[in-house]
């Protein structure tokens, strides 16, 4: 199984938003010398929880700092963009790092209703045409002339480059078939609400086509992990993030506590019963056990990598996540 890695440059209490940008860079380093198969980072606006803003730029970054992981977006939104500006972009990261760079989009605004407009400068947002600008953004990528007449009378620079790999994300089904009609890979965020099933993945399975852009199906998920050398160890570890999770349900959103205060954080019954229900979502253990649950849901669901999001609070930890799995998974 091909392991990767999913980064939100998270800004645990304490820390600064600079610092999650060069831990970002430290965790590509880390991956690259480990052997993981591809890196990508989320695109989060109006947050100080998460400092990933503009993917596409720290992706130049990473692609700079790193020699063979594969390094993308996972993803970029695409309603904020145009899909000339989005092949543009995304022809230059493989223009400079060819054969290595990952096109990944999603269909939602990654921010609230005022980061929304504000991006689109006041316009009303255009939310109902998300499948048919993916569709130019890869035409203009191809070198190929779009269908749209607003594009079809422009070209995409650089051209003639080695193309990227195209990637569309979901967390529902619900662009399962698109992504298997379109010939791109299917990124399935199981760690958003744990809906994944095996009808889900075969349905992009029996609707791929080849395209320009991948030759065969290509599927990853999407993992909340916190692991580390014992069980009682990553269970203090994954405090932090339990509770924040628990508390975005309640519409409450604030950085990430440190362990220590996790560990001493106010719980009613029903607060324990609902982050134990939310471990489907957030595998929580050691590396062996995570390991074993890997391996068995990918027997099962039939994808072909884990992508791996992890936030301990201190770095140290989190690097020490990626490198138990690939000990255990390589």
């Amino acid at each position: 199984m091909k392991l990767s890695i999913l980064d939100q440059a998270p800004v645990t209490k304490g820390n600064m938003a600079a610092d999650a940008l060069k831990k970002a860079e430290e965790l590509a380093i880390l991956g690259d010398q480990l052997g993981y198969h591809r890196m990508w980072m989320a695109e989060h606006h109006a947050t100080n929880v998460f400092a990933s803003s503009a993917p596409e730029v720290t992706a130049a970054h990473l692609a700079a700092k790193t020699e063979n992981i594969r390094i993308g977006t996972g993803g970029v939104m695409m309603m904020h963009y145009s899909p000339l500006k989005l092949a543009e972009v995304f022809k230059t990261l493989s223009a400079f790092s060819p054969g290595r760079i990952d096109f990944g989009v999603g269909r939602a605004p990654g921010g609230d209703n005022y980061s929304i407009y504000a991006l689109s400068e006041g316009r009303q947002p255009m939310t109902n045409n998300m499948y048919e600008k993916f569709d130019t953004t890869l035409q203009l990528i191809n070198d190929e002339v779009p269908n749209d007449d607003l594009y079809n009378k422009t070209m995409a620079t650089p051209s003639q480059i080695s193309l990227p790999e195209a990637w569309l994300l979901g967390s529902s089904g619900n662009s399962a078939v698109q992504a298997g009609r379109r010939g791109v890979g299917y990124s399935f965020a199981q760690f958003f609400n744990g809906q994944m099933t095996k009808e889900i993945l075969d349905l992009y399975k029996r609707n791929f086509q080849p395209s320009a852009f991948m030759e065969k199906p290509e599927i990853n998920v999407s993992y909340m992990v916190t692991t580390a050398e014992t069980k009682e160890e990553a269970e203090f570890e994954a405090m932090p993030q339990d509770i924040w999770r628990l508390l975005f349900m309640q519409g409450k959103i604030g950085q990430v506590l440190t362990p220590e205060e996790a560990r001493d954080y106010p719980l009613t019954e029903m607060n324990r019963m609902i982050i134990q229900e939310n471990r489907k979502i957030h595998l929580v253990g050691s590396a062996k056990e995570i390991a074993t649950i890997l391996q068995e849901e990918q027997a099962h669901y039939g994808f072909d990598e884990a992508m791996i999001c992890s936030i301990p609070h201190s770095q140290e930890k989190r690097l020490n996540v990626y490198k138990l799995l690939a000990q255990e998974l390589f």
